[in-house]
């Protein structure tokens, strides 16, 4: 059987079903979406603690229309299934320390090592929640520094900017 995850829709023409009301109903009734323990909190932000690992990153990503997203990934998952530590909408440092003080300090205790950017919320983030990690700054923000981008990208490379 597949794994992949696929559109409700794309099951219309071959099971002769409307899709968006198979979609609605699959929602609704046959997933555990209804009593899903993050679903008061998921437009705000998503913890899995579960994913938590001894190297982690944390960035921001702006996700559509320009809305700012701090997220932090377990690097030994590799982008895959249990990468996700958390999602939190924002950069501010205060919303952050708050979401990830729900893991407990001996769970955050066991991170070695997080990557993460230059800025000061977020070296205020690792300094509270992972005070037993050292931090290491990303590739980019070195590479940024070492070649004087001069658009401010912070994805410049040696051979010019992106």
């Amino acid at each position: 059987m597949d794994t992949y995850p696929i559109h409700s829709h794309s099951l219309e023409k071959f099971y002769y079903i409307d899709g968006e009301q198979f979609g609605r109903q699959y929602k609704e009734h046959l997933s555990d979406f209804g009593t899903w323990d993050q679903k008061k909190h998921a437009d705000k932000w998503l913890l899995f603690p579960d994913n938590l690992g001894t190297h982690i990153s944390i960035d921001e990503t702006s996700v559509s229309n320009g809305e700012l997203y701090t997220m932090i990934t377990n690097k030994a998952a590799k982008g895959k299934k249990g990468s996700l530590i958390a999602i939190i909408e924002g950069t501010s440092s205060e919303q952050v320390i708050e979401v990830l003080e729900r893991i407990p300090q001996e769970i955050r205790n066991k991170v070695e090592e997080v990557t993460l950017d230059m800025a000061d919320s977020m070296r205020k983030i690792v300094r509270s929640c992972f005070p037993k990690a050292i931090r290491v700054i990303d590739r980019f923000h070195v590479q940024k520094l070492a070649f004087g981008c001069p658009t401010g990208n912070a994805h410049c490379i040696s051979l010019g900017c992106y």
